[in-house]
This record gives C-alpha cells, sequence and structure tokens, in this order.
C-alpha cells in the first residue's frame, strides 16, 4: 500500500495590478538627489508622511524600470 502525500496549500488568485495613472495626471515631483538622500531626513518626519515618500519613490522606480524594455 502506498501512502498518500500530504496536502500541500492551493495557490490562489493572482494579485492585482496597478493601473497606470492617467495620462492627464502628471507625476509627482521627484525628489533631488541620490536614493539615499531623499531618505535621510526620513526618521525626522513623522509616520504619516512616510508613506507619501515611499510611494514617490516607487512610482519613481516603475518609471525608471518600465524604460528598461525599450533600450
Amino acid at each position: 500500500m502506498t501512502e498518500q502525500s500530504p496536502t500541500r496549500p492551493v495557490p490562489g488568485p493572482p494579485l492585482p495590478v496597478a493601473a497606470p495613472p492617467p495620462a492627464d495626471v502628471p507625476p509627482p515631483p521627484e525628489p533631488s538627489g541620490t536614493g539615499e538622500d531623499r531618505f535621510a531626513d526620513l526618521d525626522e518626519q513623522p509616520v504619516a508622511e512616510h508613506v507619501a515618500v515611499f510611494e514617490a519613490e516607487h512610482s519613481r522606480l516603475q518609471r525608471e524600470l518600465g524604460t528598461i524594455d525599450q533600450l
């Protein structure tokens, strides 16, 4: 008699992909300096403002990485 293998969890549905912003909405302004400079004073800001800093950096990285396929 053969033993049954343990059951494994079934993967769920794929996570939704964020839609790009509409063309008429300008991108948020990019902070000046290097990536490290953007986060240098983060510890001095209220935690509630951290989200906006990280979202701006995420948007910048998405734009930059989106150009890779075009090279």
